[in-house]
C-alpha cells in the first residue's frame, strides 16, 4: 500500500475511534451523575413510562450469570476485549462503508464503557428503566444502548450489503 493510502486509511479507522471514544466518555459520565445523584432502591421519575434508577449487573444483558460466583466479571471481560479487538480490524477491513463503521463503533463504545464498569466498579451501572405499567425492560446504560443500534445497524447493512460493496 502507498504511503498516502496507508495513511488515510489510518486517518479513517482514527476517526471511527475517536467516536467511540467520544461514546465511552458520554456513557462514563452519565453513570457518574447517576452514582452522584440517584441512591440503589429509590426511582426518579421522568416521564409516564421513564425514570431513572440505580442498580449494578454483574452479569450480561437481561442480568444473564447476574447470579454466577463472581468468574462471569473476568468472562465478560474477556468477551469484550476480544471483540473489541476484532471491531478494530473490522473498522480498518470495511473503513470505505461508513454505515458498517458507524455501527462498529457504536458497538466498540458500548463495550468498552462496560468493561470499564466491570473494572472498576465490579458490576455495569445501569440507571434508565424503561416501563409500561407493571412491565418493566430491564434497567441499562448509555453503553447498552449504543450496542444495541449498533448491533442494529451492522445487520441492517449485512441485509444491505450488495457484492459490489463489500469491500
Amino acid at each position: 500500500m502507498p504511503d498516502g493510502a496507508h495513511s488515510g486509511a489510518t486517518q479513517a479507522v482514527i476517526k471511527w475511534l475517536l467516536f467511540a471514544l467520544v461514546l465511552v466518555l458520554l456513557d462514563q459520565y452519565t453513570k457518574y451523575l447517576a452514582v452522584e445523584h440517584i441512591q440503589p432502591g429509590s426511582s426518579i421519575p421522568v416521564l409516564p413510562s421513564f425514570s431513572l434508577v440505580l442498580t449494578y449487573n454483574t452479569g450480561a444483558a437481561f442480568s444473564f450469570l447476574a447470579a454466577a460466583s463472581g468468574w462471569q466479571r473476568w468472562f465478560f471481560v474477556l468477551i469484550a476485549l476480544g471483540a473489541s479487538i476484532l471491531i478494530v480490524w473490522m473498522l480498518h477491513k470495511h473503513r470505505g462503508n461508513a454505515f458498517l463503521c458507524f455501527g462498529l463503533a457504536l458497538i466498540l463504545g458500548g463495550a468498552i464503557g462496560n468493561v470499564i464498569d466491570r473494572l472498576t466498579v465490579g458490576a455495569v451501572v445501569d440507571f434508565i428503566l424503561v416501563y409500561w405499567r407493571e412491565y418493566h425492560w430491564p434497567a441499562f446504560n448509555v453503553a447498552d444502548s449504543c450496542i444495541s443500534v449498533g448491533a442494529g445497524v451492522v445487520i441492517w447493512d449485512g441485509f444491505m450489503r450488495t457484492p459490489s460493496r463489500s469491500r
